[in-house]
C-alpha cells in the first residue's frame, strides 16, 4: 500500500468511528434513558462515557491529522469551498459533542447516586437528558453532511 493509500483507509476509517460511535452510543443511551432504571442507566452511560474517550476520542484526534496530510498528499486546498466546508462543520460538530461528553459523566453520576440511594432519577438528570439528545441533532447531521462532502467534493465556490 502506498502511503497515500494508508492514509485514505485512516482517514475512512476514523470517519467510521466517528460516525458509528456516535450513532451507537445515542442509540444505547437512549434505550437506557427509556427504562427509566437508574442501575441500568448509570452501567450503560459509564460504558458510553469510556466509549468516547477511546473511540471518539481518539477520532476526533486523528481525523484533522490524516485529513491534513491527505488533502496535501491529493493537491487539495484548504481552502477549496467543500474542504473548508467540511472543516467548519468538523469544528461545529465538536462544539456539541465537548459538551455532550460533560452531560453524560453527569448524567452517570445522577443515576448512580439515584441507584445507590434507591431514589427515582432527579430532575435535573431529565433536564441533562434533553439538552444531550439535543446536542446530537446538529452533531450527528454535521458529520453525515461531511462524509457526503468528502465522497462528493463538490464544487462550492467561496
Amino acid at each position: 500500500m502506498s502511503t497515500l493509500e494508508i492514509l485514505r483507509w485512516l482517514h475512512v476509517v476514523g470517519a467510521t468511528v466517528l460516525l458509528g460511535a456516535g450513532v451507537g452510543i445515542a442509540f444505547f443511551m437512549l434505550m437506557a434513558h427509556r427504562t427509566g432504571n437508574p442501575l441500568l442507566i448509570a452501567h450503560v452511560a459509564s460504558t458510553v462515557v469510556i466509549a468516547d474517550f477511546v473511540f471518539t476520542a481518539t477520532a476526533v484526534i486523528a481525523q484533522p491529522i490524516t485529513g491534513y496530510f491527505l488533502a496535501r498528499m491529493e493537491g487539495w486546498s484548504l481552502n477549496d469551498g467543500w474542504l473548508l466546508l467540511s472543516i467548519s462543520l468538523y469544528v461545529l460538530t465538536g462544539l456539541f459533542w465537548l459538551p455532550v461528553v460533560f452531560l453524560q459523566i453527569r448524567m452517570r453520576d445522577l443515576a448512580r447516586e439515584a441507584a445507590r440511594t434507591d431514589t427515582t432519577l432527579a430532575t435535573k438528570y431529565f433536564e441533562l437528558f434533553w439538552l444531550w439528545f439535543l446536542c446530537g441533532i446538529p452533531a450527528f447531521s454535521a458529520v453525515m453532511v461531511i462524509v457526503w462532502l468528502m465522497l462528493a467534493k463538490p464544487a462550492i465556490p467561496l
